[in-house]
């Protein structure tokens, strides 16, 4: 074991030799020229680089360029495809029929009534439920309203001048939904008892002429000339606005029009002359399209105004409808909203929509007699590759000389007539080829077409 006092290992080692720091090289001094060589080396060095990036940004830019061109060009091409293609298969879309009937409104009238306290006096009645004949009107009201006028009316078996005209007026004037209703119902039901030959009749002192009816029509605002305007021309008014449209009393007008003309002796509430006047009226109101909820009442009521003329009398006032109806309107998309609104199965209404068809095709085409033949020959020479001609007024021809030749049935065995027909919609249909590009060309060729089809499958 070695001794403690020995030296150390390291003590024997040798001392490190340490070498000279190396002398300092002394910097070299930089020139101005050297500076300047630098400087110029270096911007020529930037101007290479920013060279070599613009070529790099333009060769870019070109061919982005060529690919946005190229992308605008694909587009182009694919809408006037997609645009003709519309065009060849598509038909054009139809404008809204649709005319102002109502301007503005007049006040509705409030009518005071002091003679209905007689109608309490009357000893048939008031032993019946010990009227109070101080409470007046109002209490008058309630029986309206809840039914008991009826059935005193019914007891009484005689309705008075004062509540005739009374609940006449409430029917047509009242701005009260419960009593307005309740007044036609109670109309609605006397003249329905009136006419009844196996029941026990009322006695009525007082019936409502045309001129009352036309009055209500006046107040409500409707336009009694041929200045209408179309739908599109109707400034939108605010509902709460009193000239907004004709009154919720029309409802009311309609029916009131239709069981009117219901009663077998209808000729005391309106001549023959006024119901003519009154089927205008009515078709009128079909063009009006804040009624077309109506539309049911209408037809309802178009539908007794008819069948109360005698048959005697009817066929020279269908004419003279027909007549009355193609001078108020115009032949264009109206005209064809006008014969669409006679509906009906029964001869008559068939008879009257071929009739207004007719009418106002003679008067577009300026013929003043009716010629059947005639007609058919005038459409059937329009020239439709003219490039000036009205294809839309050609498709309301169509439409029209459709209706007029289908609900008549004086010309269902007329050869002629259906050769000079089937001329006109060949020309249509071939004489429009399928790359005609003009507005309402497809129209008139798929209705040509279609009607041809039916024609001779016939």
């Amino acid at each position: 074991m070695a001794d403690a006092c020995d030296p150390l290992d390291f003590e024997f080692e040798e001392p490190i030799q340490f070498s000279p720091p190396p002398p300092k090289k002394r910097k070299k001094l930089i020139g101005l020229d050297d500076l300047l060589d630098d400087i110029q080396k270096e911007k020529k060095r930037l101007n290479e680089k920013k060279i070599k990036q613009k070529k790099i940004r333009k060769v870019c830019d070109a061919e982005d360029e060529d690919e946005d061109a190229e992308e605008a060009r694909l587009t182009e091409c694919v809408d006037n495809c997609e645009k003709e293609i519309n065009q060849i298969n598509g038909d054009e879309e139809m404008p809204f029929w649709g005319l102002q009937v109502f301007g503005n409104q007049e006040k509705l009238p409030q009518q005071d009534y002091p003679e209905l306290k007689s109608a309490f006096l009357n000893p048939k009645i008031n032993p019946q439920l010990e009227l109070n004949i101080e409470k007046g009107e109002d209490f008058l009201e309630g029986l309206l309203a809840d039914g008991w006028l009826l059935h005193l009316v019914r007891a009484s078996g005689c309705v008075e001048k004062s509540i005739a005209t009374w609940t006449f007026n409430l029917m047509l004037y009242s701005s009260k939904m419960r009593l307005m209703e309740a007044a036609c119902d109670f109309w609605s039901t006397i003249l329905s008892i009136r006419d009844k030959a196996d029941t026990s009749t009322i006695k009525i002192d007082w019936l409502p002429r045309y001129s009352d009816l036309k009055r209500a029509l006046q107040t409500y605002g409707f336009l009694f000339d041929s200045s209408s305007k179309f739908s599109s021309d109707i400034n939108i008014v605010p509902d709460d606005s009193v000239a907004a449209g004709p009154p919720q009393n029309i409802r009311c007008w309609i029916k009131c029009v239709g069981f009117c003309c219901q009663l077998r002796d209808a000729n005391i509430i309106v001549s023959t002359q006024e119901a003519q006047e009154l089927v205008v009226l009515i078709i009128s109101l079909f063009l009006d399209r804040q009624l077309v909820g109506l539309a049911i009442i209408l037809h309802e009521s178009l539908l007794s105004v008819i069948n109360s003329f005698k048959n005697e009398e009817w066929p020279n006032c269908c004419e003279k409808v027909a007549k009355s109806l193609a001078c108020r309107f115009p032949c264009n998309i109206n005209c064809l909203r006008v014969v669409e609104s006679i509906v009906g199965i029964d001869g008559r209404s068939k008879q009257l929509r071929s009739a207004v068809a007719l009418q106002f095709l003679a008067t577009s085409l300026k013929k003043k007699i009716c010629d059947a033949e005639k007609i058919l020959i005038s459409l059937a020479a329009i020239n439709l590759k003219d490039k000036k001609c009205d294809l839309f007024q050609m498709y309301v021809y169509l439409s029209l000389a459709e209706n007029w030749l289908l609900f008549n049935a004086t010309l269902k065995d007329k050869a002629a007539i259906h050769e000079l027909w089937g001329t006109c919609l060949r020309n249509c249909s071939s004489g429009i080829t399928i790359t005609d590009l003009r507005s309402y060309a497809s129209n008139v060729r798929s209705k040509a077409s279609y009607l041809l089809q039916g024609s001779t499958s016939k």
